[in-house]
């Protein structure tokens, strides 16, 4: 009854099956900072998760039980296209996983306590990101200074997209689609028309959705001999540790009339 009941909530979309007959009228589910408890109350939270995800599989990997307790190890997969909690749709994909605590009144589900690692779900959705992020980008600009360009390369995704800022002579290329693509259309370019180019003054802020933003100076001397010493940011997108999105923001005004004298 217990595996039905759930299959039909979430899987059918079938809230009204939280009720009377198969719910005791004080059902109580622990949550913070304080219980949700009452059939309307524990009804409402339940379809938050209706409202918003879409294309939902609540999958229910194992479930036993001893006296009036049931445990169930479930896995739940959505998009989230709705209203989550007051949360506008992100559009992300989630898949996570968790342990439910239950007991039994009466033939009834009266008490619910779910274990989950909230931390991927919250990152999943984009208000949480990956803690190593900051450490990537830090990384990836040290190698860049040492002149180490295929370990930058390197913490590059496969189908990264890294756009040069509007303006800027490298902007010809955007966007640049691939490692190779950047290496010879930004950095192999770079090389060729500077003496010297170096960045300065980094410092590293951590962003929601995954994203790392760079604010520096860019300090270069071009082969005609004038140089610059312009303001920058960078925002960098990443996933598992590889960055896929690159966006540029410079002062193209000091970079071109230095390469124009």
């Amino acid at each position: 009854m217990y595996a039905k009941v759930w299959d039909e909530i979430v899987n059918k979309r079938q809230i009204d099956q939280i009720n009377a007959t198969h719910f005791d009228t004080n059902i109580t589910m622990v949550a913070s900072p304080q219980n949700v408890v009452g059939l309307e109350n524990f009804k409402a939270h339940y379809q938050n998760y209706l409202t918003g995800f879409s294309d939902i599989h609540f999958t229910i990997v194992e479930i036993f039980g001893q006296g009036d307790k049931i445990v169930k190890h479930w896995q739940f997969k959505g998009k989230h296209t709705g209203v989550f909690f007051g949360m506008p749709p992100t559009g992300k994909a989630v898949a996570v996983e968790g342990v439910t605590i239950a007991k039994m009144k009466n033939g009834k589900i009266a008490y619910e306590h779910d274990f989950m690692d909230s931390l991927p779900f919250m990152q999943q959705l984009g208000l949480l990101s990956d803690p190593a992020n900051v450490s990537v980008i830090d990384n990836l600009y040290k190698a860049f200074a040492k002149g180490d360009i295929p370990t930058v390369l390197g913490g590059l995704d496969a189908n990264v997209v890294w756009n040069e800022a509007e303006g800027n002579k490298y902007a010809d290329g955007n966007p640049y689609k691939g490692p190779d693509a950047v290496l010879n259309g930004v950095f192999a370019r770079i090389g060729a028309e500077h003496d010297s180019f170096l960045l300065d003054e980094i410092t590293l802020h951590e962003m929601s959705d995954n994203k790392v933003l760079a604010t520096l100076r860019y300090k270069g001397k071009y082969k005609n001999g004038k140089a610059y010493n312009a303001q920058v940011a960078h925002l960098w997108t990443l996933k598992d540790g590889k960055v896929t999105a690159f966006q540029q923001y410079v002062d193209t005004k000091q970079l071109n009339d230095a390469l124009a004298k």
